[in-house]
């Protein structure tokens, strides 16, 4: 079986998810016309030589429907010899998006794909698809899928994660990520964005003046959310509980944000005829899930999961990025896999630095490779929640062997 080998990784900076963000102006095809073109431009790839090219997208719809993936190669002016495929598994879509890259490489279907992800989520909003499950509670009840922010309150229920633990682990987030972007650790990977206003060339969404305080006075996000009857189905799941903990708020909640992401993966022959030597390799790949009324903690099953596979524990692993789907997502992943300030999101997560849905798992693959580089480190596991208790997994290696 082939290595399926990471050459390159380039990503856009994330933009705040409203009207006058730094990418609001930029269509997703735009946005990743432009990223083609850095890819290309850092690694002197021809593009007739890339087999497909997969992306992750959530919402589906408007600008995003209709195979973005193939269209947005279609927009840049690739060859039409070269195909395009749109996952979507919510927020861990780009994930599997790289992870099946990973496969076709290992099994000799192609030498070369290009996998990622884009949300442009100030143009094409959360749940602007309308999709029945989010819009019709009798519905959601029956496929017991809440909204996200109704199972991030259902964790900090059932775990007893309280608004402090949750505000807590936000700030850190917040200062962690605007410690590493003064000292430009995000730089080297970020693809200047040409805008109608200017050259977006940093991520937007880290609020570095946050405080304990300010996080404190904000209000819960989700409570009338519950009230609406979403808490009295919760609460008759599980009789244990006597209320629902609405701990979560705009601040200990992932950021809104528009990016797109670019990862390059081949095998050696890639390598040879490109003449740039492979940062990596995706060693393994997991998809796991757990109760979907939870709905964001199958990306801490898929941590565990990939774990039990290869056989290592979490000491064997340098460094982890793990989504932030909501600070008590977080929170449990911690307490559960026994992590620390010194391996876990040491640049920050989403709740500071943005989550472009489809994207994010991407982006966060691309710092991760980043930060093991800087530091000299060798394993990395990178996991996102896929919503509805799925969750997906990758273990990125620098071990070439």
């Amino acid at each position: 079986m082939n290595a399926a080998l990471i050459y390159a990784g380039v990503r856009s900076p994330r933009g705040r998810a409203r009207p006058g963000g730094a990418l609001a102006g930029v269509s997703p095809h735009e946005l990743l016309r432009q990223l083609y073109h850095g890819l290309c431009e850092r690694t002197s790839l021809q593009p007739v030589d890339v087999g497909e090219v997969i992306l992750g997208c959530v919402t589906q719809h408007g600008e995003q429907a209709a195979n973005i993936a193939r269209t947005s190669l279609l927009y840049a002016g690739w060859p039409a010899t070269v195909p395009g495929m749109t996952v979507h598994r919510f927020c861990s879509s780009s994930i599997d998006a790289v992870a099946l890259a990973a496969m076709k490489i290992q099994v000799g279907a192609m030498d070369t794909a290009v996998a990622g992800g884009v949300e442009m989520m100030s143009r094409v909003p959360m749940l602007s698809d309308d999709a029945k499950v989010f819009a019709d509670a009798e519905f959601a009840q029956r496929c017991r899928s809440p909204l996200m922010g109704s199972g991030a309150d259902l964790i900090a229920s059932l775990q007893d994660v309280s608004r402090e633990e949750a505000d807590a682990l936000a700030l850190q987030s917040q200062q962690l990520a605007a410690a590493a972007q003064q000292a430009g650790y995000f730089d080297a990977s970020i693809v200047p964005v040409k805008t109608p206003g200017g050259i977006a060339d940093h991520d937007e969404c880290i609020r570095g003046q946050t405080t304990a305080e300010s996080l404190a006075a904000l209000p819960p996000a989700f409570a009338e959310l519950g009230a609406s009857g979403v808490d009295a189905f919760l609460l008759a799941e599980y009789p244990q509980l006597d209320a629902i903990r609405h701990i979560h708020t705009a601040g200990n909640s992932p950021a809104m944000a528009d990016a797109a992401a670019l990862l390059l993966l081949g095998n050696d022959a890639l390598g040879a005829s490109l003449q740039v030597a492979p940062r990596a390799r995706v060693a393994h790949s997991v998809t796991a899930g757990e109760d979907s009324l939870q709905v964001l903690s199958g990306c801490i099953r898929a941590t565990e999961l990939l774990l039990e596979k290869t056989g290592l524990t979490t000491s064997d692993v340098d460094l982890f990025e793990i989504h932030e789907a909501f600070a008590a997502t977080s929170v449990l992943a911690r307490r559960r896999l026994g992590l620390g300030d010194d391996n876990y999101n040491v640049n920050g997560g989403c709740i500071a630095l943005g989550h472009p849905m489809g994207a994010t798992g991407a982006i966060m693959t691309i710092t991760l490779l980043d930060e093991l580089e800087r530091r000299g480190l060798r394993r990395g596991i990178v996991a996102a929640a896929g919503a509805a208790g799925s969750g997906s997994a990758l273990l990125i290696d620098r071990d070439l062997g």
